[in-house]
C-alpha cells in the first residue's frame, strides 16, 4: 500500500547504517508508522532532512511494505516550534507517550488532532496544563479515560475531597485518615472537574493531577517507565536547594 502526501507529525528520528535513517511518526489516516528514508545523510539532502526532524508537520509519500515503510518524499507543511528548556523536555515527554502506548498501524484518528494542538500549545503559557489535558485525552482516545465528574461508583466528584486514580475504575475517594502522604500524592477533587471542564485549575492543583495521572499512565506502561520522567526527576534533584550549603542553591 502506498501512502500520497500523507499529513505526519514526526515523534523520533534515529540514524542507521550509513546515510539513511529510523523514523517514527504520526499519520493522519495510518496512524503511528515505521518509516525508512535511505539516503539522507549527503550534503544534497538538506531540505529533506531539515523536514525530517522531531514535531515537524509533514507530507510523505511511502510504501508499507510490512512493519516499516521505504520513505520516497516528503515535504514541510509548517515550521517546527522552537521548544526550549521546559518546552523541550515536555515536547519530549509528549513524543515519547505516544511512541510506548499508540500501537503501529492502528487509526486513532482523533490522536492526529489531539498532536497537533498539543505541539501548538507546547511553547505557550500554562505548561503544566497542557500535559494534563494531553495526558486525559490520550486516554479517552485509547480507551482508557473516564467520565471525570463523578468517582468510580457513580457519584458526583466532591471538590473538596481528595481522589486516587484507580486505572481501571477512576477516581477513588480517600478516607480522610489516609496518611500525609498519600493525600498529597491525590488529586483534589476541584482539580478532577477542572479536568472534565476543561477549565484552567487553581495551581495547588496542578501537582495532585500530575501524581494521579502519572499513575495511570504508569499501569498502562507496565514495569519500564519513560526516560522523560527520569529526566524530570535529575533536573529537579539538581535544582533541589542542599541546606547544607546554606545559600538556597
Amino acid at each position: 500500500m502506498a501512502l500520497t502526501a500523507e499529513p505526519a507529525y514526526i515523534l523520533h528520528v534515529r540514524p542507521w547504517r550509513e546515510t539513511s535513517v529510523l523514523i517514527e511518526a504520526l499519520s493522519e489516516q495510518h496512524g503511528r508508522v515505521g518509516l525508512v528514508a535511505r539516503g539522507v545523510q549527503g550534503p544534497k539532502k538538506q531540505v529533506l532532512r531539515a523536514a525530517l526532524q522531531p514535531f515537524q508537520h509533514v507530507r510523505v509519500d511511502a510504501l508499507l511494505r510490512g512493519e516499516l515503510a521505504r520513505l520516497t518524499a516528503a515535504e514541510a507543511i509548517d515550521a517546527a516550534p522552537r521548544l526550549l528548556g521546559d518546552a523541550a523536555l515536555a515536547g519530549f515527554y509528549v513524543n515519547e507517550l505516544v511512541l510506548r502506548l499508540v500501537p503501529r498501524g492502528d487509526p486513532f484518528f482523533e490522536l492526529y488532532e489531539l498532536y497537533g494542538r498539543t505541539r501548538a500549545r507546547l511553547d505557550g503559557p500554562h505548561l503544566a496544563w497542557t500535559l494534563r489535558r494531553f495526558e486525559r485525552d490520550l486516554l479517552d482516545a485509547l480507551g482508557s479515560g473516564f467520565d471525570w465528574s463523578v468517582d468510580a461508583d457513580g457519584a458526583p466528584i466532591d471538590p473538596a475531597a481528595r481522589y486516587r486514580l484507580d486505572p481501571e475504575q477512576g477516581a477513588r475517594r480517600l478516607l480522610s485518615d489516609r496518611g500525609h502522604g498519600e493525600r498529597n500524592a491525590a488529586a483534589t477533587g476541584r482539580g478532577l472537574l477542572a479536568l472534565a471542564n476543561d477549565s484552567l485549575p487553581e495551581a495547588s492543583d496542578l501537582p495532585g493531577l500530575r501524581h494521579a495521572l502519572r499513575s495511570v499512565l504508569t499501569h498502562h506502561l507496565g514495569p519500564r517507565g519513560l526516560k522523560s520522567w527520569e529526566m524530570m526527576a535529575e533536573l529537579a534533584r539538581v535544582a533541589r536547594p542542599d541546606p547544607a550549603r546554606g545559600d538556597g542553591a
